[in-house]
């Protein structure tokens, strides 16, 4: 695939061109979960995001009505750039469409969260492996009972990603992205997927599953899909979300996300 820019790919996705999952896509730039919302709930959907950072690390949050992300994208269409989003009434996913266009309204208000698919450059360039990408997979996801910290109308339960390692490079992970915490950073769970209410690791609630070696264990990242289960137990009256592993590529890179 010859190398495009950010704003290339995503007029890509905004004519349909590409209407795959973005894993892997834009190695090096930072990609975003999207959760937009009316703008009475605004407020208790950032408070939410500053009480749980590892779950939903706030990247940029627009101006009311603008589908402009003007830090991150300014080229960027909120509304276009997606090539799956999903609308949820009173916590119902009742359409999944490549296209919100026609169901924007003026009070929206939109949270960019951070990805983990940001941190799989440096993972690979470390010479350690990304299963689901090697597959051509989506990403495992799943809801855990760690329960977030509530805010205002919104409450529910953690989700995670998971990658399997090797033990030695589990630990070498954990170190290479404790220096992206506004993308979720370390791990949150290592190992026994049972610890965090996960029954089947082979049946994921979001994405698809993946090939787990002999001798490899499952390390589990905060996700930003969180805001969609949270969405499905809080009830509010519209979101409108990214579909999982659908992520908005924006023009930053990953080494503006990294501490030293």
């Amino acid at each position: 695939m010859v190398s495009k820019t950010t704003e290339e790919i995503r007029q890509q996705i905004r004519t349909g061109e590409w209407q795959k999952p973005t894993t892997g896509l834009a190695p090096g730039y930072t990609q975003v979960n999207l959760v937009i919302l009316p703008k009475k709930y605004a407020y208790d959907f950032l408070l939410f995001s500053m009480r749980n950072p590892k779950s939903c690390p706030l990247i940029e949050v627009t101006d009311v009505g603008s589908p402009v992300p003007k830090k991150t994208a300014p080229t960027g269409d909120l509304r276009t750039d997606i090539s799956k989003y999903r609308i949820y009434k009173h916590g119902e996913l009742v359409e999944e469409v490549t296209d919100i266009t026609p169901y924007w309204q003026d009070d929206f208000v939109s949270f960019l969260i951070g990805c983990s698919f940001t941190f799989e450059k440096p993972l690979i360039d470390n010479g350690i492996p990304i299963r689901y990408i090697e597959e051509g997979k989506n990403v495992s996801m799943y809801k855990t009972n760690i329960l977030c910290e509530p805010a205002g109308v919104f409450q529910g339960p953690m989700v995670v990603s998971m990658r399997p390692m090797k033990p030695n490079d589990a630990i070498r992970a954990t170190k290479i992205t404790s220096r992206f915490p506004s993308v979720h950073g370390a791990p949150i769970h290592i190992g026994d997927p049972s610890m965090i209410g996960i029954e089947d690791i082979n049946d994921p609630d979001f994405g698809d599953p993946v090939t787990i070696h002999e001798g490899e264990i499952p390390v589990f990242w905060g996700c930003g899909v969180t805001p969609q289960a949270v969405v499905m137990a809080s009830r509010p009256e519209l979101v409108i979300t990214h579909a999982p592993g659908y992520m908005f590529i924006t023009d930053m890179k990953e080494e503006e996300h990294a501490v030293i």
